[in-house]
Parts: structure tokens; C-alpha cells; sequence
């Protein structure tokens, strides 16, 4: 009596999911698939139905025995069926997701784009714009004659001849931040350099850089991106970290080029990362180019951050 229940509550359960996977028919191009397992559950459920046939005296066994063979093998072809277009979807789901990731990085890349292009005009603006005015102002106070006017008076000109180099000199660096020339002019390994020396001059920091890349060109978007993400990260050491030394290794091997970064500061909670921090522009960055980033962190255990972007 408990296997008849069984079988009942089988036949019962796959003419449920018979109808379930006819439902999904209208919702998808591989409808094929979803006949073939539809199929595949009536057919799994008559072969059920046949089976309790086998309780009655008067059913020929050896008749619902060669059915019972014959049903087998359509359920074995219809499944078959079914894990083929099955696989197809799972195919087409990927290309899906490939084709999303492409648009993404495409999408990153023309807002990056975009957000050198206003730096660069910006640049522009200061360099030939507001530099030359400065230039003339320093001209003509230098040009003023001190002999004719009071002490107090000298002194006050020698304070804005200093304020206006200052202008000057903090305009030069605001242009070069936002479009490094020496970038355009010399490659990644000059502008960073550069970079390096500049920090190590004004803080109390070591900063180790090794590199295979010395003498070698990229892209403008692999350039940019890569000197914008080692600027962000060594800025963060700076103001966060409390660190006493940074290396950083940036070498080309085969099909790629690899940036590792490492500090010994104080390190911090990667689950909980403050916005002033720049982390997720710096993924998006290293997105744009389907590249992959990794960061480890903890408290007082350091940063690591190591990217690998194709060539």
C-alpha cells in the first residue's frame, strides 16, 4: 500500500512541474528547452502511472513492461534535448554578462575620458591664462622703484612680490596636477618619479619605487590612469596611514602590466572604507580597462593594493 501512495504522489508531483515548465515556455527564446523537460515530466509521470498498473492482476505485464522501456528512452532523448539548449542558455547568460561588463568598462572610460579632458582645459586655462597675468604682476613690481618710497612701503612690496611667486609657483603645480606635461612628454615612470621626489622632499616619508617600465610607452588612458592611482594611493598614506615606508613595484609581464603598492602604516577596516579615501574611484579607474584590483588591509597591519591591467 506504501509504494502505491508513492507512486501516486509522484505522478502527482512531475504533472505539477509538467505544468510549471510549460508556464515558462512563453518566456524565453529557448523554448525547445522547456518543451523537452516538459515533456520529460509527462512522460516521467505516465511511466509513474504505469508502474501502479503493476498492482492489478489483470494488466499484461510483459505489455506495460515494453512501455514502460519505450518511455524510458523518449524521457532519456527529451532530457538530452533539453541539456543541450539548457547549456545554450547558460551561454547566452554569459555573453549577457561579458557583454554588460564591456559596457561598463566602456561606459567608465568615456567618463574618465571626459574628466581628463576638463583637467586638461583647465590646465590650459591656468597655464596660458592666469600665468602670464601673474608673470606680468611679478614683472612690475620688480620694476617699481624702492629708492623713492618709505621702509614700510618697501616692505610691503617685497610682500606681495613673494606672495605673487608663491601664486606662481602654486598655479604651476596645480596645472601640472591636473595634466602632468612630463606624463605626455616622458611616460608613466618619469611623471611618477617626478611625483615621489616631490613628496619625499616635503614629508618625513621613504618611498621605494621598482620598475621594469623605465624606458617603455603605453596607452594615454593606461598612463593617466595608472599615475592618477598611485598620486591617490600615496595621498591617502599621507593623510591616513601615518606610514614611514611605501613600496611600489610597477612591471610588465607578458599580456599585462602589474602595480603592487604597499605602506606599514596604521591599515584599516576594508569592510567599513571612508569616501574621502578615493578607493572606489580608483576601482572604477582600474574597471574601465577590465582590469582587476585586490586590497588587503587591517589595523595595524599595513595596506596592500595590487592591480593587473591588460595590455
Amino acid at each position: 500500500m506504501e509504494i502505491q501512495i508513492a507512486l501516486i504522489v509522484a505522478v502527482v508531483a512531475q504533472f505539477v512541474a509538467f505544468f510549471f515548465t510549460i508556464s515558462l515556455i512563453p518566456k524565453t527564446r529557448f523554448n525547445i528547452a522547456w518543451i523537452s523537460i516538459s515533456i520529460g515530466f509527462l512522460l516521467m509521470a505516465i511511466r509513474r502511472f504505469v508502474e501502479l498498473l503493476y498492482f492489478y492482476k489483470d494488466a499484461p505485464s510483459d505489455d506495460i513492461s515494453i512501455l514502460n522501456s519505450w518511455i524510458a528512452v523518449v524521457i532519456s532523448l527529451t532530457m538530452l534535448v533539453a541539456s543541450i539548449y539548457i547549456r545554450k542558455i547558460f551561454e547566452v547568460l554569459n555573453r549577457i554578462h561579458q557583454l554588460r561588463k564591456e559596457s561598463e568598462a566602456k561606459l567608465l572610460s568615456a567618463i574618465i575620458r571626459t574628466e581628463e579632458k576638463e583637467r586638461k582645459y583647465f590646465s590650459k586655462e591656468l597655464h596660458d591664462g592666469l600665468g602670464p597675468v601673474l608673470s606680468s604682476a611679478k614683472l612690475t613690481i620688480s620694476a617699481i622703484d624702492k629708492t623713492n618710497i618709505s621702509e614700510r612701503n618697501t616692505l610691503l612690496l617685497d610682500k606681495v612680490e613673494n606672495m605673487v611667486d608663491n601664486a606662481i609657483d602654486t598655479t604651476r603645480e596645480i596645472s601640472n596636477h591636473l595634466t602632468p606635461h612630463v606624463l605626455e612628454r616622458y611616460g608613466l615612470h618619469k611623471v611618477i618619479k617626478n611625483f615621489i621626489n616631490n613628496i619625499v622632499s616635503k614629508e618625513s616619508i621613504k618611498i621605494n619605487l621598482s620598475t621594469n617600465i623605465e624606458k617603455l610607452r603605453y596607452g594615454s588612458d593606461l598612463e593617466v590612469i595608472l599615475y592618477r592611482i598611485c598620486c591617490e594611493l600615496i595621498n591617502n598614506t599621507l593623510k591616513y596611514a601615518h606610514s614611514q615606508q611605501v613600496d611600489i613595484s610597477i612591471t610588465e609581464d607578458k599580456n599585462h602590466i602589474e602595480f603592487n603598492y604597499t605602506d606599514d602604516g596604521k591599515g584599516f577596516d576594508t569592510s567599513n572604507i571612508k569616501k574621502g579615501m578615493g578607493i572606489i574611484n580608483i576601482k572604477s579607474r582600474v574597471k574601465s580597462l577590465n582590469g582587476s584590483i585586490s586590497i588587503t588591509s587591517s589595523f595595524n597591519n599595513g595596506f596592500k593594493a595590487s592591480i593587473k591591467l591588460p595590455l
